[in-house]
């Protein structure tokens, strides 16, 4: 196996244990490898940096049911083609939106006793 050197231009120094952790991985992964994860870390530090990452499933989950009431859930699932569309609009995954409904169902059902 060749061996090449590499220099970094980078914006402070970076820790020992990260310049350890560094060449490790140019070690043991494959170049192809390290440049799909570059990619992505790019895109998503773009992203970030532009204000438009969207949240998890978990986090807009969490978002939508934050304090429902049950009578405000009840609402929503009688209404439930409404709410649709409304998520939809928001461009909510049709996984998701089911997994909002199972929320409000179990909400519904738990306080209304």
């Amino acid at each position: 196996m060749e061996k090449f050197e590499l220099t970094l231009l980078v914006g402070k120094k970076p820790a020992d244990n990260q310049i350890k952790t560094l060449q490790e991985y140019f070690t043991e992964m494959p170049m192809e490898e390290i440049l799909a994860g570059l990619y992505f870390a790019k895109s998503r530090w773009t992203a970030k940096d532009a204000g438009v990452l969207k949240v998890g499933r978990k986090s807009i989950i969490k978002k939508e049911i934050h304090s429902v009431t049950s009578e405000q859930a009840q609402w929503r699932l009688k209404n439930w083609k409404t709410m649709i569309a409304n998520y939809r609009r928001l461009g909510y995954s049709y996984p998701t939106i089911s997994r909002i409904k199972k929320h409000f169902a179990e909400i519904s059902k738990k306080r209304s006793k």
